[in-house]
């Protein structure tokens, strides 16, 4: 889950990172009362998940609270590669003298931690890698050692930072450190983190990535969620335990396995071609357990996408055999009852095949058709779909 600048910000605050007075505006008028309680200069700063805000006109500065009012006026409802501005975040303005570039992120393809510092903070730190790649130091992290505050010092060194400044923004990193494992992130990016002019060190803009697998850890993390992106079906499946992402197509898919659901996908994307582009309408994995209630909530959440023409059951029996699969589908459509309409394709294959298959002929449900390989059902749905 990506945070908001302001939400980072607010977590930054909560583990002793150096951070300026922020607030979060939903309007003009709140946002004057942030900047008047603040006082002096502010920046307005428009709240979306991408980059490039201050490119588009999403980052102003204020110089009072009648200033700011204006400012927020003008970047609220802003359309920023996509993404329309609710929010903005009203953040004391500082004297900045230089800007610097410090995070912690997992580093997926080492399968370890890294620690990316540069003393040219302020822009794209890909351009900095390109450009000058001797300005960026990439430290690895073992999970196990951390990061001590000797550990922190030396990255710092290694970054090549100021000498005067080397032991606050070394305390900085620890105290990110202890963001990045107490909050279960998996990114804790400050960019730029500042040099004022009174020679203090602030992180004045923040990026944070919370790993959800995680989330069972952090009751408090239900609050950062965007309720507004949130698609309402995905939300739906996650009350129900079930990991399901929504896509743009027609398809409804269910499947047991994250590699079957995958290759599912590919299958009926390919077999669509024939049929006017008919594409994958979701991603549904059920898991092993595809008990009756399991299969119900699978298939009402599909049923509920308008764009859904028809639905692909494909399961291979492994540890839940294929009859348990079977008798699943006939319950869950008696569960369902009227609110089933859409036709459903089922593959079954693995385990006790032969014992599912026919426990779905004999309920002769006029909304199943079974095929026995994957192909020919992909292409059945495909078509069922288009028609």
């Amino acid at each position: 889950m990506d945070l908001f600048e302001y939400q980072a910000r607010d977590l930054f605050e909560k583990h002793g990172v150096p951070v300026l007075a922020g607030a979060v505006a939903t309007t003009p008028d709140e946002a004057e009362s942030a900047a008047a309680s603040m006082g002096g200069k502010v920046v307005v700063k428009a709240q979306v998940k991408v980059g490039g805000r201050g490119k588009a006109g999403g980052v102003k500065l204020a110089v009072d609270a009648k200033d700011a009012r204006e400012k927020a006026a003008a970047i609220l409802g802003m359309d920023i590669k996509g993404h329309i501005v609710g929010k903005v975040m009203i953040a004391q303005a500082a004297p900045i003298e230089e800007e610097y570039y410090l995070a912690i992120l997992l580093d997926r393809s080492n399968r370890t931690f890294l620690v990316m510092a540069s003393v040219a903070g302020g822009m794209d730190i890909e351009q900095v890698a390109r450009e000058t790649p001797e300005k960026l130091a990439k430290v690895p992290v073992n999970s196990n050692d951390g990061i001590s505050n000797e550990k922190a010092l030396a990255i710092i060194k290694q970054a090549q930072f100021p000498s005067d400044i080397e032991g606050q923004v070394a305390d900085v990193l620890s105290l990110l450190w202890k963001v990045f494992i107490s909050e279960d992130a998996t990114l804790v990016e400050v960019n730029p983190l500042v040099k004022t002019s009174d020679g203090r060190i602030i992180a004045l803009d923040g990026k944070v990535t919370l790993d959800d697998n995680a989330e069972f850890r952090h009751p408090d993390h239900e609050a950062l969620v965007d309720q507004g992106a949130t698609d309402p079906l995905e939300a739906a499946a996650k009350e129900k335990g079930l990991n399901y992402v929504k896509l743009e197509g027609e398809v409804g898919i269910i499947g047991n396995g994250a590699g079957l659901v995958m290759s599912t996908l590919d299958v009926v994307a390919y077999a669509g071609e024939k049929f006017g582009h008919v594409k994958p309408a979701n991603f549904l994995d059920i898991g092993g357990g595809a008990s009756a209630q399991v299969m119900a909530d699978g298939l009402s959440i599909i049923l509920g996408d308008k764009d859904v023409k028809s639905v692909f059951v494909n399961v291979f029996g492994g540890i839940t055999a294929c009859d348990a699969v079977a008798n699943g589908i006939v319950q869950a459509l008696k569960i369902l009852g009227d609110t089933a309409t859409k036709p459903i394709v089922v593959r079954l294959d693995g385990n006790n095949v032969l014992e599912g298959r026919r426990i779905l002929n004999e309920a002769a449900h006029p909304l199943i058709q079974q095929l026995d390989t994957m192909d020919g059902a992909a292409a059945r749905a495909a078509e069922l779909a288009a028609k």
